[in-house]
């Protein structure tokens, strides 16, 4: 017997434990069914589980359970990645907490530390998924660091490297000063700082006394100046190009050049080049082939490449020291206020310095001609398709990838050097030795490359290294390419356009046929979630209080495509009364003794409302699994919302009464029999997005011997389950009763009231429904009588359309028809007038190029919510009579 209350952290640890224990979750590379295979993005293993996760890895699960129950052989390859810099950060604060320093330890002690650490403290986030109802093969969990995946690791550079797509070069890189490491885009974040603008003069070395004016926000930078540019078709300079100015404080002669770069719009339209400290400037110099002079040292100092009195600074000191002098020379045209962005190290939290350092890159451009072609023929798709563009963009304009970091943390590069700094690559330090002793004719000691690969190089790898490569391994045969990768839009060049290039090039094939990229979660507000707003929602605590599957619904149910979603604790709750209701509804069944019937056929029932419920769960099952195959989650999670909350319990539940409170026994038996078939079904339907309450159910009301639910096969009906006729009848009863309803509510009939309903114009085949409903009609409308009449409807009657019926509820004298059409008229006034200030806002150009994105599409949907309800209304004011 079913308890009266559902309770979800019960249900939840036993039903996770007897899955993974089973081996339920496991791919099988010998089956003889089709492979489906998706590869779990993975999470760094310093990690805990965001709101972001939650989302992810629920649309994967989803996918891999329901593809699983259709008969696939099922792969969800799960794995952790080393996530290098935030590792390296958590053993250095626990060892600073201890008194310890890494480099007092040294590389191989503290590389030992953070071995120790991740034995016992990273497997967090895997527990975390596990809460989350996540059944991927966990028996197959990888990590970046495993000897698998060094081994592959090691010999895609070695490979890259021989075919002249990896090279070290001297190149402008993301520096942070703290951490003392290059760092990709992905770990900056543009931070808004109230700054100045400083307008300097650099007089012409033609002793003319002419000077052009330059303008900065980092006036420290200007020691290492190389030319200044100004645009060729700017004809107030037209005349200064080929001449030198000199470098005020330095002394250097430099060019004005001519440069597309400059925007004569912007400030005096000259601009102060500085290759060394500026991703642009960098490749202006290049341009123009001017010297790029580093004035910075690895700590954001000031270097013995600038004036001695400036050797040692800091750079803001270095500042503020140059601006005075500057002023002190009469240099200084003018300081401005300015805001503008300013790069920092999403860890450390310093600014980040554009700074000139050798690097090891990664050939991207050539390895992104096969890659753009494969989506561009349509071999790999996006899913929403516009998502395209933003690949095709980074793509078309890729730059080289910089796959080099100054840890200790990662995979240490391949490289070994000789005495005379000749460089040997090689996958082990023998085969490097080797090469070495051919080279110099005798035993020679090396030293290997200190610096570590980017985290995303061996990310890069993931779809094929973790299945085996480079063994030529059953799984890497059966399961490459994969059907889906499901991830998140910031990530489309850092990961999935690095997959597939690596993958076109190591396995000639895509490495995905299809790329889902889903949206961010917000707050209700629509504002992005961060621990400086405070609107942070734990994907845990929302588990504990309303229980996984109410989560997992929430986040389903409002995914769809190119929306982001508006998450509230209101909606968590809302999804969590869904799971109590097919709770009731499954204690109900087993209360009215409906019972699982061994070799029920669907297709034999007789009675109109059981064939009915046949048709409409053969209809939900095709449209849900349709939804599925599709990528629309949200519809996939509606169209069941609205089977079992609708269909099913508020519609089927009631409409069965009446004949198992009768004396046909053989329609008490049938119904008990399609009730408990129906509610079966609609537990197999649900379960990918709801899987503990759907399991607990089937283990408790499911047959004798049924196995797991997780197992079980997807429900596939013939179509001739579908009964035109009962269809027709009983949607006929349910858009009458309904209708009935609607006019009640919104015309404030009083609860207890029961009011005599009128069909005019009823044609016979709707008669003959209304014939056999009657009492049925009467009951759940709570009317007084329905009958069908010839006659023009009376005075104050609420009107509405039923097919060629007109409904007509004569209501003079049980509501006051004068105050309910003021009431109505007066609502419909307030909302027109909030229509037209939201939309005199979002038609504001100034407010639409300032707001954030978030505010303005909170905007557009508070505008659409009262056009939706205007709309209710102005129906129901077209409902009174008279």
């Amino acid at each position: 017997m079913l308890d009266k209350t559902y309770r979800p952290a019960e249900v939840e640890a036993k039903h996770y434990a007897a899955w993974e224990a089973s081996g339920a979750f496991a791919a099988d590379p010998t089956a003889t069914v089709a492979p489906y295979c998706i590869m779990m993005p993975p999470p760094n293993v310093t990690g805990s589980l965001h709101m972001g996760h939650a989302l992810n890895h629920t649309l994967q699960d989803i996918l891999i359970r329901f593809w699983r129950m259709r008969g696939k052989d099922a792969l969800w390859q799960p794995g952790t990645d080393h996530a290098g810099i935030a590792t390296q950060m958590v053993v250095e604060r626990r060892l600073e907490a201890e008194g310890q320093s890494r480099l007092g330890l040294g590389r191989d002690a503290f590389l030992a530390k953070v071995w120790e650490w991740k034995a016992h403290s990273g497997g967090t986030i895997t527990r975390q998924l596990r809460r989350l109802g996540a059944s991927p093969d966990w028996a197959r969990e990888r990590f970046t660091m495993d000897e698998g995946l060094n081994q592959a690791v090691r010999k895609v550079f070695v490979e890259l490297y021989k075919q002249g797509l990896i090279y070290k070069d001297k190149r402008l890189v993301n520096w942070d000063p703290r951490l003392h490491t290059a760092i990709s885009d992905l770990e900056v974040e543009q931070r808004e700082i109230k700054g100045h603008l400083w307008h300097f003069r650099y007089p012409l070395a033609d002793g003319s006394g002419r000077y052009i004016v330059v303008a900065t926000t980092r006036p420290e930078t200007m020691l290492g100046d190389t030319a200044v540019a100004v645009h060729p078709d700017d004809e107030r300079y037209r005349d200064l190009v080929g001449q030198d100015v000199e470098l005020p404080l330095v002394g250097r002669c430099i060019p004005i050049v001519a440069d597309a770069y400059a925007d004569p719009a912007t400030g005096s339209g000259a601009v102060k080049i500085t290759p060394a400290h500026d991703f642009n400037d960098f490749d202006v110099g290049k341009r123009q082939g001017v010297a790029a002079i580093n004035i910075l040292d690895r700590d954001a100092r000031l270097n013995d490449a600038v004036p001695e009195p400036y050797r040692g600074l800091d750079r803001y000191e270095a500042r503020k020291r140059v601006v005075a002098d500057l002023e002190a020379l009469g240099l200084v045209d003018k300081i401005e206020p300015h805001t503008h962005s300013v790069p920092h190290g999403d860890r450390s939290g310093v600014a980040i310095e554009p700074w000139l350092t050798d690097q090891w890159y990664c050939d991207a451009k050539t390895l992104a001609v096969p890659a753009l072609a494969a989506v561009e023929q349509g071999r790999t798709e996006f899913v929403p398709k516009q998502w395209e563009n933003t690949y095709f963009e980074w793509m078309r304009n890729i730059q080289p990838w910089c796959i080099s970091r100054q840890i200790w943390w990662g995979h240490q590069i391949p490289a070994w050097y000789g005495p005379d700094g000749a460089v040997f690559v090689a996958e082990t330090e023998a085969a490097a030795l080797a090469a070495a002793r051919a080279q110099y004719g005798t035993e020679t000691a090396l030293v290997r490359d200190a610096d570590v690969l980017d985290t995303w190089f061996s990310s890069a790898l993931w779809p094929f290294s973790t299945i085996g490569w480079p063994q030529p391994t059953p799984e890497l045969k059966r399961y490459y390419p994969t059907d889906v990768l499901v991830t998140g839009f910031d990530i489309i060049f850092f990961w999935v356009a690095r997959m597939m290039m690596m993958g076109l090039h190591f396995m000639g094939e895509v490495p995905f046929r299809t790329v889902y990229i889903h949206a961010l979660v917000r707050d209700e507000r629509g504002q992005k979630m961060s621990k400086s707003k405070g609107n942070i929602m734990d994907p845990l605590d929302l588990i504990d209080e309303y229980g996984c599957d109410a989560l997992r619904f929430t986040l389903t149910a409002m995914a769809a495509q190119g929306r982001d979603i508006k998450l509230s604790k209101g909606r968590v709750e809302g999804y969590r009364n869904f799971a109590t209701k097919l709770w009731n509804a499954a204690r109900f069944c087993e209360l009215g003794g409906c019972r699982s019937v061994p070799g029920f056929d669907p297709g034999a029932v007789k009675e109109t409302v059981n064939r009915w419920i046949v048709g409409e769960l053969a209809a939900t099952a095709a449209r849900a699994a349709e939804a599925l195959e599709n990528y629309r989650f949200n519809d996939a999670a509606n169209i069941l919302y609205q089977f079992a909350w609708g269909t099913l319990c508020d519609w089927y539940l009631e409409f069965t009464k009446p004949i198992l409170a009768g004396t046909d026994e053989a329609a008490k038996a049938e119904t008990r029999a399609t009730t408990a078939w129906a509610l079966g079904q609609l537990l197999h339907l649900l379960h990918p997005v709801m899987p503990f309450i759907t399991e607990e159910l089937w283990e408790q009301l499911g047959p004798q011997g049924a196995g797991r639910l997780i197992t079980a096969p997807w429900p596939r009906f013939d179509a001739r389950l579908i009964d035109p006729a009962a269809a027709t009848e009983m949607d006929w009863v349910v858009r009458l009763v309904s209708q009935v309803r609607t006019i009640r509510s919104e015309m404030n009939v009083p609860p207890g009231a029961h009011i005599p309903a009128l069909l005019k114009g009823l044609g016979p085949v709707a008669a003959g429904h209304l014939a056999t409903h009657r009492d049925l009609i009467l009951r759940l409308a709570r009317l007084a009588s329905v009958e069908a009449t010839a006659e023009a409807p009376p005075k104050g009657a609420a009107l509405a359309v039923i097919d060629e019926a007109t409904l007509v509820l004569p209501l003079a004298g049980i509501i006051d028809l004068d105050h309910e059409r003021t009431r109505l008229t007066k609502e419909i006034a307030k909302l027109d007038a909030e229509i037209v200030k939201i939309e005199r806002k979002l038609g504001n150009a100034e407010f639409m190029a300032k707001a954030p994105e978030e505010v303005v599409e909170d905007n557009r949907d508070r505008r659409d919510e009262a056009a939706a309800a205007r709309t209710k209304l102005n129906a129901a004011l077209a409902m009174l009579a008279g």
